[in-house]
């Protein structure tokens, strides 16, 4: 691991601001936290170590898009501003290999994430853009989708 992706504190990492936000398709309330060691909605065959937030909330958006059409295309998409309760990370999965930097401004805790409101204001995917989604990911059998640094 190298400097620039240790994990750090949420209060040392002065250069990144929140908000933050995270997408899902659980129905959560405020102060509650999610927690790692749930099953990848991508890859439900591997057990994350780990949870996963932006500070775009465009990018939270399409994470809980994208949640739903995994669970079979039944539930609501939600957003919620979230904020981490110790060291985070990069997220190695798009930083660097998919997107050089960390553009989509992604990360990842093995602490949990505190919920403090449910976001409603997001821009949710036409549905061009879901099918376009669907065509992409959510037709492929899981261990077609890639692998996932855990």
């Amino acid at each position: 691991m190298n400097a620039a992706s240790r994990p750090v504190t949420f209060e040392s990492f002065d250069h990144i601001k929140g908000p933050f936000f995270h997408g899902t398709a659980a129905l959560l309330r405020p102060g509650e936290f999610l927690t790692a060691g749930f099953r990848s909605n991508y890859r439900p065959d591997i057990v994350m170590n780990h949870v996963y937030f932006t500070a775009l909330i465009s990018g939270a958006g399409l994470a809980a898009e994208l949640a739903v059409e995994l669970l079979g295309g039944t539930g609501v998409p939600r957003v919620y501003e979230v904020v981490p309760t110790g060291a985070f990370e990069d997220d190695p999965n798009v930083t660097d290999k998919k997107f050089p930097g960390n553009p989509t401004q992604s990360y990842r805790t093995m602490e949990p994430l505190r919920i403090v409101n449910e976001v409603d204001d997001w821009v949710r995917l036409t549905p061009e853009q879901l099918q376009g989604w669907r065509d992409r990911l959510i037709a492929k059998p899981p261990h077609d989708r890639g692998e996932v640094l855990n």
